[in-house]
């Protein structure tokens, strides 16, 4: 049987109480994702408190996020930090610019903010295959220079390098874990980053997504994605594999024992499960997937090659609504928590306890724009009105086996500009479609047997109420899934939408 271990992208957890405390200490800590790319962020102090309420004792960044590391000062989280793929042409450049960028966004926050930094991820998934030869050439020699500037910083020990690799990086000719070993094109390179990983006390990082086997292939078994062992089993000699997630993660393991490098520790970065977006991605498989895998982090369970578990950091926190669409509408959607967070389902985090929702957060005026009761869904100005607003705004639970999908012509165009006068803060103007539009204080979220549906009708957090969320000037998001894109054009989304609006 062949695997398919594209992974492009993730999903959180969360846990809480003493006890809780100790056994995730025991299993090398709960961790999690914390993403940026969102129109309108949760201050970073409410998110800490979010973190530390639901017992996080890990968190990773993809950028030196100002805001998020002057808050997670002092809080006993451990942080790793993440550099932008673009970025790893200048730091490979001059190990100048690395001795810069460690002071800056390293040192300084250790320092003077008392952040506990334990890694330094050197860009993001770089060796995709879909980007192709990018960043082949850069993101060794940066490596190599962030290394030595954190050793010139006296932070070599304290602090490890890693690289974050989509698990692409891997393939087995076999069809069988044992086969593996790395990419034919990439392999020399893989070589002498192990080595350096290794000499250097590092750790390699290798994200999962059992979501995107499923996928990527129309034939893969879904049960195969989930952890309570209801597959039909992989045998592969005297291993017999009933999840993907260990299949994958013990490719990877013997492809480093093929080529010597049998004892180098590995982080699995990012795995999860989005919920919206995709026929796929629901609440009920991401509560199932998510539920299986706290289990798996409390007991502490490694995999048949590996017996103790690795660290691992789960995608994600919090939901991301000007996250790039290219990957697919579940992009916006792996967090645990909406992007408010408040908590999207219930999760058993052991010793009867639960999620916690985000305390303090300020909302805007309860009101929506939606479409006008006395206009016509044949109006012609209509389908460039919800094309601009979608444009603009994030519409992709609207799309085909969405939580939205099932809206009428008018509810979908409602759905529409709400997003959009939401998106635009309530502004004045911002409910003026051609006259299609109009706000109203009642609440026109659908309902399903009196039950108030999955799809909801936002109203957005309240910027002026919090501090200026600020981000550091120097380091531009990177990677498809950390891409910001506050105007992303929703392509095919748009065109199901006008073309059920004509009809």
């Amino acid at each position: 049987m062949g695997f398919h271990f594209q992974c492009l992208w993730i999903l959180l957890l969360c846990l809480t109480g003493e006890r809780l405390a100790r056994a995730v200490q025991g299993a090398g800590g709960l961790a999690c994702n914390w993403g940026t790319r969102s129109t309108h962020q949760l201050l970073p102090s409410i998110v800490v408190k979010l973190l530390k309420d639901n017992g996080f004792s890990k968190v990773k960044l993809f950028e030196a996020d100002v805001g998020a590391l002057q808050a997670l000062g002092r809080s006993g989280i451990q942080v790793m930090v993440g550099i932008p793929n673009e970025f790893l042409a200048p730091l490979a450049s001059s190990v100048t610019v690395a001795e810069k960028w460690v002071s800056q966004n390293v040192s300084s926050y250790i320092s003077k903010n008392g952040v506990d930094i334990r890694y330094v991820a050197v860009g993001n998934e770089p060796f995709l295959q879909n980007y192709k030869d990018t960043f082949l050439h850069t993101t060794f020699p940066a490596l190599q220079n962030i290394q030595a500037a954190l050793i010139k910083a006296g932070l070599g020990r304290q602090v490890k390098v890693t690289i974050p690799l989509n698990a692409d990086v891997y393939q087995t000719d076999s069809g069988l874990p044992s086969g593996g070993d790395f990419r034919a094109d990439i392999h020399t390179l893989m070589m002498d980053i192990m080595k350096f990983l290794r000499d250097n006390n590092g750790v390699l990082t290798i994200n999962i997504y059992p979501f995107l086997s499923l996928q990527a292939d129309p034939d893969f078994p879904k049960e195969f994605a989930f952890f309570n062992n209801t597959a039909k089993p992989v045998v592969d000699g005297s291993i017999s594999y009933t999840n993907v997630l260990d299949a994958n993660f013990d490719t990877c393991i013997a492809a480093l024992e093929k080529n010597g490098f049998s004892s180098l520790p590995v982080i699995i970065g990012e795995v999860g499960w989005p919920t919206d977006g995709d026929p796929n991605a629901n609440i009920q498989d991401a509560r199932r997937f998510n539920q299986g895998l706290v289990n798996r982090i409390l007991a502490g369970q490694g995999t048949p090659k590996r017996s103790t578990a690795p660290e691992i950091y789960i995608f994600a926190l919090i939901d991301e609504d000007a996250k790039s669409v290219l990957p697919g509408n579940f992009e916006r959607h792996w967090g645990m928590f909406n992007y408010d967070g408040s908590i999207k389902y219930p999760l058993d985090t052991g010793s009867g306890k639960s999620l916690v929702p985000a305390k303090g957060v300020r909302y805007l005026a309860r009101q929506w724009c939606v479409m006008s009761p006395d206009a016509s869904t044949s109006d012609p100005n209509l389908a460039q009105s919800v094309n601009y607003a979608c444009t603009y705004a994030d519409c992709t639970s609207l799309g085909y086996g969405s939580s939205c999908g099932m809206l009428d012509a008018k509810s979908n165009a409602s759905y529409a500009f709400n997003m959009y006068f939401q998106t635009m803060d309530q502004r004045k103007g911002a409910c003026n479609f051609s006259g299609l539009s109009v706000t109203t204080n009642m609440d026109p979220t659908p309902t399903q047997n009196g039950q108030r549906s999955s799809c909801r009708f936002e109203i957005m957090i309240d910027l002026r109420k919090h501090e200026p969320a600020r981000r550091s000037p120097a380091l531009p998001a990177a990677g498809l899934r950390e891409q910001s894109s506050y105007k992303v054009m929703m392509g095919l989304l748009v065109l199901v939408l006008v073309s059920t609006l004509i009809i």
